[in-house]
């Protein structure tokens, strides 16, 4: 005879043989989802190294293929493309996989929809774009757009993988803050967010352009001083500089604030502090940029602190967006200190 289980869990023998199979799988798409969000970020640096070397016609016009050829004869720009290539492949399979599992998993969850969605859509999106980039060449305007979907795609992976890390259960749903941040402050950090989206367009349309050194010295644009004549790539690179330096004064500001709630929000705090570093260290990678002519190392580095600065920024975003709480018998939203304990470090 069935032993019962006790009605004072709340669960039935089900409900628990079902939990008990599905930890197995949660536990593998977590270290999917983690796979999944080092590769992309590979997949985005490789993308940079791709534009940086003069290596985006390293497969001739020819796509997927590489000079019409699976496996292509050896050359430093073929190798850099092929590789890239591969490696999107590669993570295409693994999103593939923490999609259907966190879907799997979270199916009650509409974060998760949101964030399979975008990291899904992007990551065929940033694809389609790469292979027209091959086979019909475009203008610096549409090139640049691709680092941009490159970045959302990063964070969409970033954030599930958070998100899968901060809660248990088919239809859990993220705890509220316990301190309710003010509108502005909300405001403000989704338009760091846009913000960064915007200094990194005009970063990556003056790398496709040709004109990274239009500005050619550091930290002013030209020998003629700070504010030189503002048309053609000198104008358009020193709007992302001022771009720049305005987004610094946005994110200082933010940390600031967080600092003052630092005993009631840490883990806002912490991103707002790590966000701040990341983009005052790309800024002086910029200026190396400029000040090496280009030296790859500088380049790279550049392009790889703004996409680890993007996800700081797009994980505050989600901490400060109104989040849904338990629901109350009436199906009102209820805000408890405890709570609001529990999801202090979401």
């Amino acid at each position: 005879m069935r032993a019962a289980t006790p009605s004072w869990l709340g669960l039935s023998s089900q409900s628990c043989l079902i939990e008990f199979a599905e930890r197995p799988m949660e536990t593998w798409v977590k270290r999917l989802a983690v796979v999944a969000t080092v590769g992309m970020f590979l997949v985005l640096f490789l993308g940079a190294t791709v534009t940086n070397t003069g290596s985006a016609e390293g497969c001739g016009r020819s796509w997927p293929l590489c000079h019409g050829e699976f496996i292509p004869s050896y050359a430093l720009e073929t190798a850099i493309e092929f590789s890239h290539r591969v490696v999107t492949a590669i993570e295409g399979f693994f999103i593939a996989a923490v999609a259907i599992g966190a879907l799997r998993l979270r199916r009650g969850h509409l974060e998760t929809k949101i964030y399979v969605g975008l990291m899904v859509g992007t990551l065929l999106l940033q694809s389609g774009l790469g292979a027209s980039a091959v086979l019909w060449p475009q203008r610096p305007a549409i090139m640049a757009v691709h680092f941009g979907i490159s970045l959302v795609c990063f964070a969409s992976v970033f954030l599930l993988t958070r998100l899968l890390y901060q809660t248990s259960g088919g239809n859990s749903r993220p705890t509220p803050s316990a301190v309710s941040m003010s509108p502005w402050f909300r405001r403000a950090t989704w338009l760091a967010l846009i913000g960064a989206l915007g200094v990194a367009y005009l970063g990556a349309y003056m790398r496709h352009g040709k004109a990274e050194l239009a500005c050619y010295e550091w930290p002013q644009c030209t020998r003629d001083g700070f504010i030189p004549t503002l048309s053609g790539p000198v104008g358009i690179a020193l709007g992302h500089r001022l771009a720049a330096a305005a987004l610094v004064v946005l994110v200082a500001g933010l940390t600031y604030v967080a600092y003052r709630h630092r005993e009631t929000q840490p883990e806002l705090f912490r991103v707002n502090l790590a966000a701040l570093i990341l983009l005052l260290l790309q800024a002086l990678a910029g200026g190396f940029v400029v000040l090496t002519r280009l030296e790859l190392w500088t380049t790279l580095a550049h392009a790889g602190l703004m996409a680890l600065f993007f996800i700081c920024v797009a994980d505050a975003c989600r901490q400060v967006r109104l989040r849904s709480a338990p629901s109350s018998p009436a199906g009102r939203v209820v805000l408890t200190p405890a709570s609001g304990a529990a999801g202090g470090s979401a």
